[in-house]
């Protein structure tokens, strides 16, 4: 049976003056999902997260998180989510738990309830050796892990996390990335990111952006039909011409390319590949390489956010 939506964005646009930052961007999220949110720098991703954790009003549509319209009831939608910013909100001369206790406080926790929420935040964030330090004196590693347990300290439904691992060494980015993981068995998450393989490593979902629009939003295990359309490469000792190879039973289209290689893509559920194979050792033309696709999710990203071909978008009425 399929879960509630979380959270609903319909029909959002952004405008600074004539400037259409977003435009009419739609998708929705389900309980325990992990969504990695993806776009070039200007294309309009920080403008869409200030957007849904209600620190940016639309200029048009609307966001709806877990039934409550952000707009019509901001307390009761925002009541719902946790963020971390892409610069974490400490307060450097406050200790660990000092600091937790206050965000719990402002989430109106309070008594027993706001000790066992710090106590939690702690525990799931790996903050038990460093709980009475002064947040200055910890490394950006464990200061980006306060940040993500200020964000889940009043056990929120949704997750926002703005570039969690960004100035990490690789061991924090790994632990991170644990930790993203951790919370995606009991929150759903969006993560942006500009690290492909960060969405890979720990999402369920990606969505891309680019110019204030979404050119993709699939889940991963989606995107496999996607890549696997790719054509195979194909080298030959003795070339035989591109009629003779689309003459075979099973071979969709080919094309050589400047490297000299071809380019096949092969029919669905067909034995096109059996085809070749047979024809190349009937004719003699010595099949050296047959390689299978292998796009990846950083090449689908270029292919979908090159803008070399596109013209340059109209600027766009503002709407007041």
């Amino acid at each position: 049976m399929p879960t509630a939506k979380l959270i609903e964005v319909e029909n959002v646009h952004r405008y600074f003056g004539a400037v259409a930052a977003v435009r009419d961007l739609s998708f929705s999220l389900h309980s325990g999902e992990v969504l990695g949110f993806l776009g070039p720098n200007g294309a309009g991703k920080s403008t869409t997260m200030r957007i849904i954790t209600g620190n940016l009003a639309a200029s048009a549509g609307s966001v709806t998180i877990g039934g409550y319209d952000l707009h019509r009831d901001p307390i009761a939608a925002r009541r719902l989510l946790g963020y971390l910013p892409d610069t974490p909100p400490l307060y450097h001369d406050c200790t660990v738990e000092e600091f937790l206790r206050y965000c719990g406080r402002l989430h109106a926790i309070n008594g027993s309830q706001l000790s066992a929420a710090v106590d939690r935040g702690i525990d799931r964030c790996g903050l038990g050796d460093v709980r009475s330090r002064l947040i200055a004196h910890l490394s950006k590693g464990y200061q980006q892990r306060v940040g993500i347990a200020q964000a889940i300290i009043h056990d929120p439904e949704l997750v926002i996390l703005d570039e969690p691992t960004v100035g990490l060494d690789p061991r924090q980015i790994e632990e991170i990335r644990q930790l993203i993981s951790e919370l995606g068995h009991s929150h759903s998450v969006i993560l942006s990111t500009h690290i492909l393989s960060e969405v890979q490593a720990v999402c369920s979902h990606v969505q891309i952006i680019n110019r204030g629009e979404l050119v993709l939003h699939s889940p991963l295990a989606e995107l496999d039909p996607v890549l696997a359309k790719q054509p195979h490469q194909v080298e030959f000792q003795t070339p035989p011409s591109i009629e003779q190879l689309r003459q075979l039973v099973g071979i969709n289209d080919v094309s050589v390319k400047e490297d000299g290689y071809f380019h096949i893509n092969f029919t669905e559920n067909t034995s096109g590949i059996d085809t070749l194979l047979a024809a190349s050792l009937e004719n003699g033309w010595g099949l050296r390489q047959l390689t299978a696709p292998q796009l990846s999710l950083e090449q689908l990203f270029m292919q979908l956010t090159d803008t070399s071909a596109l013209p340059t978008p109209a600027p766009a009425e503002e709407t007041t």
